[in-house]
């Protein structure tokens, strides 16, 4: 059981950084990952469990992440530069 749960943590924390927690602001972004990393850790264990603490951990880690705004860019569109978050 204890593994299980340290796999679905791990699971949830992985896809809430790689997948990204979409939203302009900390509370979106930490609601959506919440979303991303319940999903993940009710799929890996099976369990409500596993979904709560994935939805913690995701959502922890969707308010530490940052959102990236373009500001310059080139004429074709591009951006040139990003802010630092």
């Amino acid at each position: 059981m204890t593994n299980l749960r340290t796999l679905a943590v791990g699971a949830a924390l992985s896809l809430s950084l790689l997948g990204g927690a979409c939203g302009h602001t900390t509370e979106q972004r930490a609601a959506s990952g919440a979303l991303i990393g319940a999903a993940a850790g009710g799929a890996v264990t099976g369990r409500v469990g596993g979904a709560v603490a994935g939805g913690v951990v995701g959502a922890v880690a969707g308010a530490a992440t940052t959102e990236h705004r373009c500001v310059e860019r080139y004429r074709d569109g591009r951006c040139a530069r990003w802010s630092d978050g």
